[in-house]
């Protein structure tokens, strides 16, 4: 058993401790490890943290629950995925409130180099329910990684249209993974781990609570580079959803619907307030994101590589790695000062080495 990941677990478990306090901790600690080991009132000064935090953590000592879920993530083969770990979604990581722990059973990908998540109303109409495997049918081609909250309605249906279709999906819980909700999915989500998997910052013995939900939508929408929202009415987890998704800087689409459709409400809204992009057809969805046509590589292009910088190697020699990276994993992996990642990038996509994506990722061309 490793003892950072037994102090990672814990650190989520501190009353007080949320993803943001933990981030802060850790950038400014480097581990959890060294968290629980450094002083009450070196920690007291960290912010977001204060006294009473600072207490919480010197005082905590309940490592036995880090232990037992340890112990049941490895009999029932899940993966425990830290920041640091490189199979964490990345995109999460310039979220600010990314977990510090997630979760994850299944075969999908997480850093698949194109993500959607389609979110909608529990209660669908025949409309949404077309027009969600009509989009699904239409990706197929683009292998794109299909995210949702495997809730009823317009979630299910995506995650069974994409499996219908063999595109990877993965179904993002407000609970842990020793119970699945809502039951009546169990068998969609055995089918979701053969082609796809199940993710969650939840412990494996915490239920699916009403306040879990708004924690769980912020996944859905940090992890994708674009969410298409199909149908909802104006309030709800996918009005709460598409709101997170502008937040983190992702492309948000909606559905248009009827205007004295009530399901339709919350898109038109959306649309109306210039928050979300009217989704017409699929092809225009891939043009937006870039995902159309590839980048037709120049067989002279290599050749550029002679001149590059030492900084700019070094990008390079991440991105050939990884078929995508973020911008946070760049400045993690290459050790430089932002500002020299900065320039490196800014001067790869001058010479046409390497392509900006949403979502403040990159590929090489």
């Amino acid at each position: 058993m490793e003892d950072s990941l037994l102090y990672d677990i814990a650190l989520t478990q501190v009353p007080g401790i949320g993803p943001v306090q933990a981030k802060f901790l850790l950038e400014h600690f480097h581990s959890a490890q060294a968290v629980f080991k450094a002083g009450k009132k070196e920690l007291s000064f960290i912010e977001g943290i204060g006294e009473v935090r600072a207490k919480a953590i010197k005082s905590f000592q309940d490592f036995d629950a880090a232990i037992t879920e340890i112990e049941f993530c490895e009999k029932h083969q899940i993966q425990i995925l830290t920041t640091n770990n490189p199979q964490y979604p990345q995109r999460l990581l310039h979220c600010y409130d990314a977990p510090t722990v997630l979760y994850y059973r299944g075969n999908a990908a997480l850093n698949n180099s194109k993500t959607v998540s389609i979110i909608g109303t529990r209660l669908h109409t025949d409309y949404g329910k077309q027009i969600t495997e009509q989009i699904i049918e239409a990706l197929v081609p683009y292998n794109i990684l299909v995210i949702s909250g495997l809730a009823f309605g317009i979630d299910s249906i995506a995650h069974k249209a994409a499996i219908k279709q063999q595109l990877p999906t993965v179904g993002v819980l407000a609970h842990g993974l020793s119970t699945l909700y809502p039951p009546q999915h169990k068998q969609l989500a055995k089918e979701m781990l053969l082609n796809g998997g199940l993710l969650t910052e939840f412990g494996h013995n915490i239920s699916p609570e009403k306040h879990n939900f708004p924690k769980r939508n912020r996944i859905v929408a940090g992890m994708s580079d674009a969410t298409i929202v199909i149908e909802t009415a104006t309030k709800g987890g996918s009005m709460i959803t598409a709101e997170l998704a502008i937040n983190y800087n992702r492309d948000l689409f909606a559905v248009p619907g009827r205007l004295t459709d009530a399901k339709s409400s919350g898109c038109l809204k959306l649309i109306q307030q210039n928050k979300a992009i009217v989704f017409t057809n699929t092809e225009q969805l891939l043009e937006e994101l870039g995902w159309l046509h590839k980048p037709v590589k120049a067989p002279a292009q290599r050749s550029l590589f002679i001149d590059l910088t030492e900084d700019e190697k070094i990008l390079v020699q991440l991105l050939q790695k990884q078929e995508t990276l973020p911008i946070d994993a760049l400045y993690l992996q290459s050790g430089l000062s932002s500002s020299n990642v900065a320039a490196a990038i800014l001067n790869l996509e001058l010479q046409n080495v390497i392509t900006a994506l949403p979502g403040k990722m990159y590929r090489l061309n």
